[in-house]
């Protein structure tokens, strides 16, 4: 073995997760985006880039006279994945 070499073994603190939404695995959430748009959905699966994949999903649409505005109407969207850069929140829907 070389001077300097750990022989392969690691030391050191493990890492920790910023993001840790194991308890929120299959459980309603929130989540809004950059620019406004906010959907709902079951959360299935999540990385540390924050990218959510979310089943039954639903988009509330924004207000046709005012953009920065959600209205009352939204959309079915099905299984998704939300791209973790753009996601500005999470929250779970109860509780």
């Amino acid at each position: 073995m070389s001077a300097g070499s750990s022989g392969g073994k690691k030391y050191g603190r493990k890492k920790e997760h910023i993001l840790n939404l194991d308890k929120f695995i299959n459980q309603p959430i929130q989540v809004k985006f950059q620019g406004g748009r906010e959907v709902r959905g079951i959360l299935k699966g999540y990385d540390l880039m924050a990218n959510l994949v979310l089943d039954e999903t639903v988009e509330t649409l924004p207000d046709p006279d005012d953009p920065d505005t959600l209205s009352d109407d939204t959309r079915k969207l099905g299984l998704s994945v939300c791209r973790g850069p753009a996601v500005m929140s999470i929250a779970p829907v109860e509780g």
